[in-house]
């Protein structure tokens, strides 16, 4: 398998330092509301990736974080007046609800931050030995020129970034607001603020700077060198060439092997914003598509490449996802048949292994899905013209398991359909939904609606009432 390497700006072979096995650490999201889909590509995208390795036989130890201290979620629990910790627990829970509805597989661990404090504590004092930080009124810099490499994963010059500080940096020296001994350094640890939670750490009632926490949670969780570490584009600088810098400067070893990055997601070709009304999270989503098609969607276009997320779009992966799932179905039907391979149906078993082949190559060469995609496609053109010239059960059943193989194995996308709801239980729940938005239990009325969608039904809110067909 071959990985485009962000740090070298080229693929490379895939070689994990332990034979059969890959430690992979992926940046989660910051839990102070609902995800939203731009934080879906990169899950989607690395349990791809985490799926493939143990379809090739790995065992995989796969860590991703719950960022749960942070400026945003002490803003929110000011808001609403209520601990940090309830808004974090809150979301975390939320998450992971919109995790198992796009099919990500849980974590080998999920750690959170603040349950890892002592070990950041740690890792700052071993930077403040090393002289790589130093203390100033009880915040932690991290003395970012003592370390030769910054900048290697990012490709950025430091004196560039230099002088790009320089003017914003003389004005806060002036002011005698800024006590960092270069305007590069990056805070490890920071002083509370009123109402703020905090620790207690040799220099200060405080807590931990964002990028520490990665480095202590993988170190921990994973250990010495990691095979891979991905996550969204946007985290290449400052996030991950800072995490780099205190890692190895505090370990005196590499950090990562190989980097992997996804690219941004745009709704309807622009960049996604509060702002600009375009902002839409998984609920919001997944309460109106089928979050396979969503996932498949977002697999259909290559990691690298930027995404754009629209209606039309996502309705014609739906048409597409449409095609695969009948004739995983047709061909399930078949199956049950249970008629053994015909005369002459020998050779067509080649087909499931040409499926496999094919899909196989397009994922070593960079996760490339979009391509992997294209091969289920070629297949299942293949698999319904036999189906119209007619199939023994038994050759039908070995290209139903090779299809499943690599959609719902491999991909995380589930063919088989729910089971149909017979239709005086789809007016009962209509009903429900109706008398929830006339007591204006939205929230109530949008689960009743995702209900019936992953159940095959699609509601039509029309002058005349509710109209509904499966889809």
């Amino acid at each position: 398998m071959r990985i485009f390497n962000t740090m070298t700006r080229q693929k490379q072979e895939f070689v994990p330092i332990e034979p059969g096995k890959v430690g992979i650490y992926v940046c989660g999201p910051t839990v102070y509301d609902f995800i939203h889909i731009g934080n879906a590509r990169p899950m989607i995208v690395f349990d791809t990736l985490r799926r493939y390795l143990m379809h090739r036989g790995y065992e995989v130890n796969y860590v991703s974080n719950f960022t749960d201290v942070d400026d945003k979620i002490i803003k929110r629990a000011n808001e609403e007046g209520v601990p940090a910790e309830q808004i974090s627990e809150k979301y975390i829970a939320e998450c992971r609800k919109d995790m198992e509805a796009l099919n990500v597989l849980p974590a080998t661990t999920h750690p959170q931050a603040t349950k890892e404090i002592p070990d950041m504590i740690s890792l700052v004092q071993t930077l403040i030995d090393k002289d790589h930080a130093y203390e100033k009124n009880g915040t932690v810099y991290f003395r970012t020129r003592s370390f030769s490499g910054y900048g290697k994963l990012s490709h950025k010059n430091i004196d560039e970034l230099e002088s790009g500080h320089r003017d914003a940096a003389h004005q806060l020296k002036v002011s005698g607001e800024d006590e960092k001994e270069d305007p590069l350094d990056f805070v490890l640890w920071k002083p509370k603020k009123e109402g703020e939670p905090c620790w207690q750490s040799p220099w200060s009632e405080g807590r931990p700077g964002w990028h520490l926490e990665c480095s202590c949670m993988s170190a921990k969780y994973i250990g010495g060198t990691l095979d891979i570490h991905a996550g969204g584009e946007d985290l290449i600088f400052p996030h991950h060439e800072n995490e780099i810098a205190q890692s190895e400067a505090a370990h005196d070893q590499t950090f990562a092997n190989y980097w992997m990055h996804n690219a941004f997601l745009k709704i309807n070709g622009e960049k996604m914003a509060k702002s600009l009304g375009n902002f839409f999270t998984v609920r919001d989503i997944t309460a109106k598509v089928d979050p396979m098609v969503v996932r498949f969607f977002m697999l259909s276009v290559h990691y690298r490449r930027a995404l754009n997320f629209s209606e039309e779009l996502v309705a014609d992966a739906g048409t597409s996802l449409e095609r695969i799932r009948n004739c995983f179905e047709k061909l399930t039907e078949r199956a049950q048949e249970g008629s053994p391979l015909a005369p002459g149906e020998e050779e067509k078993k080649k087909e499931a292994d040409l499926l496999l082949t094919k899909f196989d190559a397009a994922m070593d060469d960079d996760l490339n899905t979009a391509d992997a995609i294209s091969a289920v496609f070629e297949f299942v053109r293949a698999v319904n013209a036999s189906l119209a010239e007619g199939i023994s059960g038994e050759l039908a059943g070995i290209y139903r398991d090779a299809l499943a193989n690599v959609m719902e194995d491999v991909l995380g996308v589930k063919l088989a359909r729910e089971v149909e709801l017979p239709s005086e239980e789809i007016e009962q729940l209509i009903a429900e939904r109706t008398e929830a938005r006339k007591a204006k239990n939205f929230a109530r009325a949008d689960e009743i609606r995702k209900l019936l969608l992953e159940k095959g039904i699609v509601l039509e809110d029309t002058r005349e009432g509710v109209k509904w067909k499966r889809a």
